[in-house]
């Protein structure tokens, strides 16, 4: 298969092509999660995929139908994730237990014992009390543990020592109070919330499976990236794609490269041709974080530096023939675009033009 041929597929199942997503869950569940660092680019990510562009849904999903969640999941980043399998997410990630390494406690401050303390007590006092605003929380924590040197672990850094908590499934947002964020426990606030987290070995193969079905073709290491960030444990990788074995298939693409794709969509794939298609991707967009920035048939290496940018940042970027073309700012009300290549006059005006009128 040629990368032209799997990125326009990718196109076509993440909503791109023809922004036909139904509503917003079922946008972010195709995605695999939508990142949310920047919260106006989540929006824009959902609303450039969706048939009916509404402003409103996701805040209406996270607060009021609890059908979307909030929370620091995919490699220690804030994402919207459906609510319902949240679970799946916590399963697979809490394999990777960073916050019992040493040098991670060491580098944040505090001692086995203290991160043991946070991680009993933090369940406790949401469970009792939340959702809690972060120092209503770090309250509740020093009273239960009767240790006042972790406010000041817990007050300082962007949430470092609350991520694990996130990870097993105890730590969620909550609804926003007067401007502030708050805290809650999945357990009480997410409805149908299970007993116990499923299975790391189901739950692995569940989220590979639908990596592959808006990502794919790619690699474990490909999967890996986007999920831990490249630290998985080798011999769970291995587990959740040895027992996803009987529903892959091997592609080759052009440049060699050997790839793994679900059988179901094997003759989709082979018939989808090459799109000439011109699209304005938001910053922090799926379509970009699911794959490596190495990859050249998405991101031409003169491109790299401008579409990820430092301190993690990526740019909005303009995709032509499933390629990133350049990348666009929003600027005085407008669309500045920087083209690294020239693409079609007319499709790009279509593209600007739609993307004008969501920001607005």
């Amino acid at each position: 298969m040629t990368w032209p041929q799997i990125l326009s597929w990718r196109l076509r199942r993440q909503f791109v092509s023809a922004a036909d997503g139904s509503d917003a869950v079922s946008v972010v569940r195709r995605l695999c999660g939508v990142q949310t660092q920047v919260a106006s680019s989540a929006e824009l990510a959902v609303a450039v995929r969706s048939a009916e562009p509404d402003p409103g849904e996701i805040g209406r999903a996270l607060w009021s139908d609890r059908t979307l969640v909030k929370t620091w999941i995919m490699r220690g980043t804030l994402h919207l994730l459906p609510a319902g399998e949240l679970a799946d997410y916590c399963a697979a990630l809490s394999t990777l237990r960073f916050w019992e390494k040493g040098s991670w406690q060491r580098g944040h401050g505090v001692t086995a014992d203290e991160i043991a303390a946070i991680i009993k007590a933090v369940p406790r006092a949401l469970e009792a009390e939340g959702p809690l605003t972060r120092e209503e929380l770090v309250g509740a924590v020093v009273d239960v543990t009767g240790d006042a040197h972790l406010r000041e672990a817990l007050t300082s850094g962007w949430g470092a020592l609350l991520k694990p908590l996130s990870r097993l499934g105890e730590l969620c947002y909550g609804p926003p109070r007067e401007g502030r964020v708050t805290f809650t426990a999945p357990r009480t606030w997410i409805p149908g919330w299970p007993a116990a987290l499923p299975p790391q070995e189901e739950a692995g193969v569940r989220l590979a499976r639908a990596f592959l079905g808006a990502h794919g073709p790619a690699t474990p290491e490909m999967f890996d990236t986007w999920l831990f960030g490249g630290v998985a444990r080798k011999a769970v990788l291995k587990g959740w794609f040895r027992d996803l074995a009987p529903e892959l298939t091997e592609v080759e693409t052009g440049d060699g490269l050997v790839l793994l794709a679900l059988a179901e969509h094997l003759d989709d794939l082979a018939s989808t041709r090459a799109s000439a298609e011109v699209h304005l991707l938001p910053s922090f967009d799926q379509y970009i974080l699911a794959a490596p920035r190495t990859l050249a048939p998405l991101i031409p290496p003169l491109l790299k530096p401008k579409v990820s940018r430092q301190a993690g940042w990526i740019s909005p970027v303009v995709v032509h023939e499933g390629r990133v073309a350049g990348v666009w700012e929003a600027k005085n009300g407008d669309i500045t675009l920087d083209l690294a290549t020239s693409v079609p006059q007319a499709s790009l005006d279509a593209a600007v033009t739609r993307m004008r009128a969501l920001l607005s």
